[in-house]
């Protein structure tokens, strides 16, 4: 009974992980972000396939879940930076391991 609690419990760990994660688009974004703060229209601009409301529902998604930072600057106009939590880019590791896997992998015929 003890090694199926353990695996309940591991594959309970991941479902929460995929609420956080498994928002469409929550990877191409935590991947952008992975290369340095980035203004929204930067954002939106080197992620052209998000639309603009997607884009902005996965941001406030990431943020509510302590992945993305949303930083707000007083400026006219007021403009905001977005950039990864401390939490968001400890997650770097695992995406290259998934993307070590979807290229030995990822390929089917």
């Amino acid at each position: 009974m003890e090694i199926v609690n353990e695996e309940k419990q591991e594959f309970t760990s991941i479902c929460s992980v995929l609420q956080i994660l498994g928002a469409k688009w929550a990877f191409l974004v935590i991947a952008e972000l992975s290369k340095g703060p980035k203004r929204f229209k930067q954002l939106h601009r080197d992620l052209a396939i998000i639309k603009t409301q997607s884009l902005t529902d996965v941001l406030r998604h990431l943020e509510k879940n302590g992945i993305v930072l949303r930083v707000v600057f007083p400026s006219v106009p007021i403009s905001v930076e977005y950039s990864l939590t401390e939490k968001g880019a400890d997650f770097q590791t695992a995406l290259k391991e998934m993307d070590k896997w979807a290229v030995k992998w990822g390929k089917t015929d």
